[in-house]
């Protein structure tokens, strides 16, 4: 099939992105395409208009801006994950984008449009969730930063309003030295995960565990955070990983789905936790 009729524009500034936004009713923004172009060939989608905003090179940019790390929404996957800033103050949002896809797809994709698309089992969604990132949002009027506990309301669905454009997240870098841990299982490389996981934790000096952050996407319609459902996290033992990812496992709901039952996601999400908590530890030393 192909795309049904609308119009188009490429912005040349961001104010003039903005302005266009506020002027149609029915726009769409369109990056890299990876999801959009599908939709609109398939017409589950069907703007009338289309406002192009490949031209704002402002928009791909990553820099420190104090103790956040500050990442465009225009930032491809593949200069996401060898992004040396990104490598070195948020390294598993480095290495999320590293398993995204497929070549072409990182080449063109970008945080911006995997955020603003929000797939539920979708990675740099997750790793966002994880990381506690505050997604900046502006329109021509406004400018607001929504947290990603807030910002991912529903499979496909965001807080961002019809005349507003996702410009950038900003990912608080840690005070102290954590480790990190990031899995995920698909049934061919290059799928949609069916689970994946993100962790990070820090230990303390007698070598506990201390500020768990657990995330988990593909189980329901949006990555939720479960570190809460963790209990005693203390004594960092492979059979107390284990512990912690059948506790988790057995307490979070998780929906069924057409051809994944919910059983067995419930079994990867028990398997994949310790692996990333394993992962973490390790690193956190």
């Amino acid at each position: 099939m192909k795309p049904a009729k609308f119009s188009y524009e490429a912005a040349a500034t961001l104010d003039a992105a903005l302005t266009s936004l506020a002027r149609h009713d029915d726009a769409k923004v369109i990056a890299g395409g990876q999801s959009l172009a599908p939709m609109l060939n398939m017409r589950l989608t069907r703007p009338a208009h289309l406002i192009d905003i490949n031209g704002l090179a402002e928009l791909a940019q990553v820099h420190r801006d104090g103790e956040n790390l500050v990442v465009g929404a225009l930032v491809r996957h593949a200069a996401l994950a060898r992004n040396d800033l990104v490598r070195r103050h948020v390294p598993m949002l480095a290495h999320a984008a590293e398993t995204i896809g497929h070549y072409a797809i990182r080449q063109r994709g970008t945080l911006g449009g995997s955020l603003a698309h929000a797939d539920p089992a979708a990675q740099l969604p997750l790793v966002a969730l994880a990381l506690d990132a505050q997604i900046e949002l502006r329109s021509a009027t406004a400018a607001r930063t929504v947290p990603a506990r807030g910002f991912f309301v529903s499979i496909f669905t965001t807080a961002i309003a019809a005349d507003e454009l996702l410009v950038a997240a900003h990912i608080p870098i840690p005070n102290e030295p954590e480790g990190w841990g990031f899995r995920l299982f698909a049934r061919r490389a290059g799928d949609f995960a069916i689970v994946s996981v993100a962790a990070t934790l820090a230990t303390t000096a007698d070598g506990a565990l201390a500020r768990l952050r657990l995330a988990i996407g593909g189980i329901g319609p949006v990555p939720v955070r479960a570190e809460a459902l963790a209990g005693d996290i203390n004594t960092p033992s492979p059979d107390r990983l284990a512990r912690i990812g059948a506790t988790v496992a057995a307490a979070i709901e998780i929906e069924d789905s057409e051809g994944v039952p919910a059983a067995y996601r419930r079994e990867l999400v028990a398997a994949l936790i310790p692996e990333a908590l394993a992962d973490a530890l390790e690193r956190a030393r």
